[in-house]
């Protein structure tokens, strides 16, 4: 359900990378690939320095559907990630959790999500203790998106 392109909308973290460099935020889009039934392997796509630049990763099935392991180098690089709520239609709600830090991210199908969308996103913000201040929507150009194939209505 989850296969397909995504499109990063927002994030909230308390990540100091993030705030200290909220202000170049890049259009970013992800495709999901189902592998063996279980695993998906994740491709995201952004603009860095006006170069497009790929980033892999494969989140392993947990013991619950709607979790996943993505392992990093070491055994303290364990991130869970966790599908919070999605309709694989036009958005999804993830959860992810390293140690006790722990952010949330929306993804749409499209790069604009309807405001109903956007206040379930905030309330799931909100339930794990995040605000505002440490909440982000990620711009949409034109010209980025229709390079990766979105088309507007």
């Amino acid at each position: 359900q989850l296969s397909g392109k995504w499109f990063l909308v927002g994030m909230a973290s308390r990540c100091s990378y993030l705030a200290e460099h909220s202000h170049q935020l890049e259009a970013t889009t992800v495709t999901v690939t189902v592998l063996d039934g279980q695993s998906l392997a994740i491709s995201t796509f952004r603009k860095l320095d006006r170069m497009c630049w790929e980033i892999r990763q494969h989140y392993l099935p947990a013991q619950a559907p709607g979790r996943f392991l993505l392992k990093g180098e070491g055994d303290c690089s364990k991130v869970d990630v966790v599908v919070g709520e999605a309709d694989p239609s036009s958005f999804v709600i993830l959860y992810y959790q390293k140690g006790r830090s722990i952010s949330v991210k929306l993804y749409g199908r499209t790069s604009l999500v309807s405001d109903a969308i956007v206040n379930k996103f905030e309330q799931h913000v909100r339930a794990v203790g995040l605000s505002e201040d440490v909440t982000y929507y990620f711009p949409t150009y034109g010209g980025w998106h229709t390079a990766l194939g979105e088309t507007r209505v």
